[in-house]
């Protein structure tokens, strides 16, 4: 028995003497708390919200930067000293209907601090009022994305892809590109497009396309190729064989149109409701829509005419002259004497004179006789791909001719 007891010490002895480090088990309290996290900060617009509340909302019709601001408690002087502090940043005078503006409010004071007011999709415009003023223009940050699309074309370009859900927008570049090898008016069944753009990305929504790199469309089984280069003179389009794919004339006085009557001799004239000659092509678009000349010259007709309305005639040189009717008022600064160049606005479309609609009369003159511009296939081209250019442009075009070809 004795010696049964004096095993049992050695075993305590022996076992206490392991260094063995204690361990001490927490309350569950303490557990708790060490696992509560710290929330981050949110900011909007670069503006800490700890500290402001805020409200967002659009512009009402007639609503003023000066209504707003004193219908939130700003004094007339702040907001004096506010549009001081806009000039040469932002024309307060251009808030446009519908557009989003936020305002924020100080947590423990109520008052309003800051004014900021989306004046495009690529900026945004911040007015501090409290406690000083302050007035800047803030340019949102830019991603550019690359993407490949391709189609087929049973009834229009547009349609094509409307349907297909690609923007919109490329379908007026690839017009612009395409202006004087395709008539899209003439589209086929059958035709196929594919093209290598790039799309502008803000806070991670696609908001715009910012130019198209490359591109081929098929019309009649024939493929005809654009791809987009810089010599030094800004990007142009030139095909595969490094000929610029630009004349120096602009196919159309519009970037949106239709064509609801081509020149014509015997039209039936819906006003006079007689047959007379109809030398020119009318583009039908909505009242408002900026004409631009389609090339370079110098205006030497800027006035009302009781048949043609307000009307701008441009020359372009010895041979040829262009001319523009039934305009709705001209731009700012047109009249005779005034130097333009290739898509300057030069007036908008009305219905004045002789006219049943919206649209822009448009008129062609070679060598002071009138003729139809969409027959005149040999105006003067662009300047072709340079020699010390030639091996750059190739890689551009190897580059992307794979991804195009169909």
């Amino acid at each position: 028995m004795g010696n049964r007891y004096l095993l049992v010490f050695f075993i305590l002895l022996f076992s206490c003497n392991k260094k063995q480090p204690l361990i001490f088990e927490e309350p569950e309290e303490i557990k708790a708390k060490e696992k509560i996290t710290i929330k981050p900060s949110e900011f909007l617009y670069g503006i800490n919200l700890d500290s402001f509340d805020y409200s967002t909302h659009k512009i009402k019709w007639g609503q003023s930067f000066s209504d707003i601001l004193s219908k939130n408690g700003v004094s007339n002087q702040k907001i004096y000293d506010a549009s001081l502090s806009a000039r040469g940043i932002f024309n307060l005078n251009k808030i446009k209907k519908g557009n989003s503006y936020t305002l924020f409010f100080e947590k423990h004071s109520k008052k309003l601090s800051h004014f900021i007011y989306q004046s495009s999709k690529y900026d945004y415009v911040i007015c501090r009022v409290h406690p000083e003023v302050t007035f800047s223009k803030v340019d949102k940050q830019i991603s550019y994305i690359e993407k490949e699309i391709t189609g087929n074309i049973q009834s229009s370009l547009y349609l094509s892809f409307s349907e297909n859900n690609y923007p919109i927008d490329l379908v007026n570049l690839m017009v612009d590109v395409f202006a004087w090898q395709i008539d899209f008016f003439r589209i086929n069944p059958g035709d196929s497009y594919s093209i290598v753009y790039t799309e502008e990305i803000i806070e991670g929504e696609f908001v715009g396309v910012n130019r198209i790199k490359a591109a081929r469309i098929t019309h009649n089984d024939k493929p005809y190729f654009a791809f987009a280069y810089d010599q030094g003179l800004g990007y142009d389009f030139f095909d595969d064989e490094g000929k610029s794919l630009r004349k120096t004339f602009l196919r159309a006085p519009l970037k949106f149109y239709r064509i609801s009557s081509k020149y014509k001799k015997r039209r039936f004239h819906p006003v006079l409701k007689r047959y007379r000659d109809h030398l020119g092509t009318d583009y039908a678009a909505p009242r408002g829509t900026p004409i631009v000349t389609v090339a370079d010259g110098k205006v030497v007709e800027a006035r009302y005419g009781r048949n043609n309305g307000y009307f701008v005639k441009v020359r372009h040189n010895n041979i040829f002259t262009t001319q523009y009717l039934h305009m709705s008022k001209f731009a700012k600064g047109i009249r005779p004497g005034k130097a333009v160049k290739q898509g300057d606005v030069i007036g908008y479309v009305g219905s004045t004179g002789l006219a049943t609609g919206p649209h822009v009369c448009f008129r062609f003159w070679r060598n002071g006789k009138q003729v139809d511009p969409y027959k005149q296939n040999d105006l003067p081209e662009g300047e072709p791909v340079l020699n010390n250019h030639w091996n750059a442009f190739n890689y551009i075009k190897e580059k992307y001719y794979k991804k195009i070809e169909g």
